[in-house]
C-alpha cells in the first residue's frame, strides 16, 4: 500500500462503526428500530421519529447514480492528480445517498440512474473507503 496523503474521515464514535464495516468490506446504515427509516450519515437520533432506538443492518450495496459533479480543478493539492473527476451521489437500495468516488467510470460516461454496486480501496492500514463500480 502506497502513502495516502488524502485527507480522511474522522474516526471516532459512530463514524469510526461506519469505516469499521468498510474495513471488512461490508456496507451497513444504521435503521431506526422505531420506524425502520434508514439513515446515513450515522447519528443518534431518527430525523424521522426522533427514536433514540437504532441497529447497523448490512446494506445490499446496490443502487443506482442519483447526481454527480464534475471536478476540473483541485480545490485540494492531494487531488490534482485525481481531476478530472466525478464524485457520485448514489441513491442505494435503502433509500439512503452516499457519496463516494467511481472506480472504473469516466466522468464522461456517467448517467442519471446507471446501476451501481459497491467497491472499497483500502487507502491505510485502518481507512478502507467506500467506491463505487458499474454494476
Amino acid at each position: 500500500m502506497s502513502e495516502y496523503n488524502k485527507p480522511l474521515p474522522g474516526m471516532d464514535g459512530l463514524t469510526r462503526e461506519f469505516y469499521d464495516f468498510c474495513k471488512q468490506e461490508d456496507l451497513h446504515f444504521q435503521r431506526c428500530s422505531g420506524c425502520n427509516t434508514f439513515r446515513h450519515v450515522p447519528r443518534e437520533v431518527c430525523a424521522k421519529c426522533n427514536s433514540f432506538d437504532w441497529e447497523w443492518v448490512r446494506s445490499s450495496g446496490v443502487g443506482t447514480v442519483y447526481t454527480w459533479t464534475v471536478v476540473e480543478r483541485a480545490l485540494h493539492p492531494a487531488f490534482v492528480d485525481d481531476t478530472p473527476m466525478a464524485p457520485v451521489v448514489v441513491e442505494m437500495e435503502e433509500g439512503v445517498r452516499l457519496l463516494a468516488n467511481m472506480l472504473d467510470c469516466p466522468p464522461a460516461e456517467l448517467e442519471i440512474g446507471m446501476p451501481v454496486k459497491i467497491a472499497y480501496e483500502a487507502v491505510t492500514e485502518e481507512v478502507t473507503l467506500p467506491r463505487f463500480r458499474r454494476a
